[in-house]
């Protein structure tokens, strides 16, 4: 799959501004990493937990792509466990697929440190649009 236009598109979208960056991606994983500086840190001086959970969410729907062959999905839930504390510093979260039917799958990511320690996991599930014509909220 060549993420050329995917790539370009999400730079100005809400990844760009995250400043994620996209390591590795096949079907059976994604690897997205972020260089976490001050502006994602909360008032307590960690990453701040939108960012933690918007990482998860960014690298499970980089995955229902990989595996869609280039279709893209939205998330219809997200359940988030935080389990340690995220410091400045290099960040990498790792997305799984879990399971998959034609309109939806289910993933989970965590995120790790540069030391390796696990910060959270989540699991989400993410469905696909019938048609690329119609919007995903459309129930005819």
């Amino acid at each position: 799959m060549d993420w050329t236009d995917i790539m370009s598109r999400s730079e100005s979208s809400f990844w760009g501004l995250l400043g994620l960056r996209l390591l590795s991606a096949d079907s059976q994983r994604v690897e997205i990493g972020l260089t976490a500086n001050q502006s994602h840190l909360n008032s307590m001086g960690i990453v701040h937990g939108g960012v933690l959970s918007s990482m998860m969410d960014q690298a499970m729907g980089t995955l229902v792509t990989a595996v869609k062959g280039g279709q893209e999905g939205v998330t219809t839930h997200l359940n988030i466990n935080y389990l340690s504390p995220m410091s400045a510093g290099e960040l990498i979260v790792t997305a799984y697929p879990l399971h998959e039917t034609y309109r939806t799958m289910t993933l989970r990511a965590e995120v790790r440190n540069s030391e390796g320690i696990l910060g959270c996991i989540s699991t989400g599930t993410f469905r696909l649009p019938k048609d690329k014509g119609k919007a995903v909220t459309d129930r005819g």
